[in-house]
């Protein structure tokens, strides 16, 4: 796919060469803040529904049952949560205006879990300050008051583009992210002349006492320092070549194994992987950070999920754990969806796909090198129905046994194949409306796979879509365990305790069905399963407002 220098968000309407109709009423404020009195009001058709495991009647067949998305309308990227007056403030790109008008707009959604989400509305309009539209940056709580607009406010950097000119502006809110307040003397950073120069991340640097903001700038990621979020100094960069126009940086330290004493920085950023034979996605980088310079070390960058829907991908750490387990684990959150067909994703009732589950990231060892390892986050356990468990089997070449028929419409399947021919591939058949996408094991490569070429919607997609994606993984101790995040419009897997992950778009169709067996088949030689349980998740409707 050829990179978007023009700017993805802004041209919306042209996304994939296909619209999508949806409805054109703004979501209005679903939940106040906590000293207010205003709850959220289920409409007539939202009603809770008889069965836990299924949304409310009159949702859309495409809308999935775990997964962040809008009531209406368009969204895309997600933007880093922060914990405030206890819950979590989670901002997406939305445009209320799809497909018949362009830009985006910040949306507000807040979480006390990070399962169950509150929609609160759109929180930085677009056009309204003369500057264009609000594309993605970073919200952070100023408790220090650096930025002079009072103690615990919070701070937005965001880019906005107008008239193809990309500038990065200051937006400040003092209801804890509810609203925001473009600052007068935006943009705070004018554009240098650089045509793609967007994005900004932004952390404090403890150990120099200031802000840091990487800021993607092409092939470049461009590192800046501030003492108050308005004036920035540039510092240093970091070129990667035969990656694209590279998108959403990130830049965040952790340890390794757990360990304090051993701590290694991480640059992300989406990019563009054809030159690998991979699609857009999200790569990092670990090395070295003095405060001003990221250094990289010599093992290259490497895929954080080898899946074609994992995009402009954002990380967090959690503020209620020891310093210890913040260094040692962060959250991560991806938009679930690739410009590749972005538009042509089914849904009636809103568009733009959905973001990823939330994953549990850690940096572990990796021979003489060092890897994030990303699992399904624990967030999700209170979600879990009852186990049906398949015992230890044998599957002949040509033959399928049933791993249990999931009566809900997300589940996770774990499913442990001891590996024992060198020649066996075992294909795993999800159901997916009239049709099904099929993730499995070749142990001849060593890799994982999934493909949706013959999934309920892919005769309606582009040939991007049905190309099948592969991540390398070798057994350990003789087994590969396969864990299997599956909604309405997603199938997520990860492997290797996370070491490799693949996230995927996969449609059921217009309509919800029945439930249907879960197949697992031997495609040559001998797949022995160990071990396979199947769990329903509990449906997780977003509150909406009336």
């Amino acid at each position: 796919m050829e990179p978007r220098s023009d700017r993805r968000r802004l041209t919306i309407l042209s996304i994939a060469m296909a619209a999508v109709v949806v409805l054109a009423t703004v979501l209005a404020i679903a939940l106040a803040r906590p000293d207010t009195e205003v709850t959220p009001t289920p409409t007539p058709e939202h009603t809770e529904a008889a069965d836990p495991y299924r949304l409310p009647a009159g949702e859309d067949p495409a809308r999935p049952a775990i997964h962040l998305t809008p009531a209406q309308h368009w969204m895309n990227d997600p933007q880093r949560p922060f914990f405030l007056d206890g819950l979590w403030h989670f901002y997406y790109l939305y445009n209320a205006d799809h497909p018949d008008g362009n830009g985006t707009a910040w949306y507000h959604a807040t979480s006390t879990d990070l399962v169950h989400w509150t929609d609160r509305g759109v929180a930085i309009d677009k056009y309204t300050n003369g500057l264009g539209d609000i594309w993605t940056g970073t919200a952070v709580v100023d408790h220090d008051n650096t930025a002079g607009f009072g103690a615990g406010a919070v701070i937005a950097l965001v880019t906005q583009q107008h008239d193809g000119v990309q500038r990065q502006s200051l937006f400040f809110s003092t209801d804890g992210g509810d609203t925001f307040a473009s600052y007068d003397g935006n943009p705070v950073m004018d554009n240098p002349g650089t045509p793609d120069w967007r994005d900004p991340r932004v952390l404090w640097d403890e150990a120099a006492g200031q802000w840091v903001m990487a800021l993607a700038e092409g092939e470049r990621i461009g590192f800046y320092t501030s003492p108050d979020l308005k004036t920035w100094t540039y510092q240093s960069d970091v070129t990667a070549a035969d990656l694209g126009v590279l998108e959403c940086p990130d830049l965040f330290v952790m340890s390794v194994d757990g360990d304090p004493e051993r701590t290694q920085w991480i640059l992300m950023a989406g990019a563009n992987g054809e030159a690998e034979g991979m699609t857009t996605g999200t790569v990092y980088w670990t090395g070295a950070w003095d405060g001003e310079r990221f250094t990289p070390d010599e093992q290259g960058h490497r895929w954080l999920d080898r899946g074609a829907d994992y995009y402009a991908a954002v990380t967090w750490d959690d503020p209620s754990l020891s310093d210890d387990d913040r260094l040692a684990q962060r959250y991560g959150i991806g938009w679930l969806n690739n410009w590749a067909y972005a538009g042509q994703v089914p849904g009636e009732q809103f568009a733009g796909g959905s973001d990823s589950i939330i994953r549990e990231l850690r940096l572990v060892s990796d021979g003489d090198a060092t890897l994030l390892a990303s699992t399904p986050s624990r967030t999700i356990d209170g979600l879990a129905g009852p186990a049906l468990e398949t015992a230890s089997a044998v599957v002949e070449p040509g033959a399928t046994i049933s791993l249990g028929e999931p009566d809900a419409e997300a589940y996770r399947l774990t499913v442990d194949l001891q590996v024992e021919e060198s020649t066996s591939e075992a294909r795993i058949r999800i159901p997916r409306g009239d049709g099904f996408a099929t993730v499995g094991y070749d142990a001849a490569a060593g890799e994982v796979f999934v493909a949706r070429d013959a999934d309920a919607i892919a005769g309606d997609m582009p040939e991007a879509y049905r190309v099948v994606r592969t991540a390398p993984e070798s057994p350990r101790d003789g087994v590969v365990r396969l864990d299997i995040i599956v909604d309405a419009a997603s199938i997520e897997v990860f492997t290797g305790s996370g070491r490799a992950t693949l996230s995927m778009v996969s449609g059921q169709g217009a309509e919800r069905r029945e439930a249907s067996a879960i197949g697992l088949g031997a495609e040559r030689g001998t797949v022995t399963l160990a071990a396979a349980t199947l769990v329903p998740l509990r449906a997780a409707p977003v509150a909406r407002a009336e």
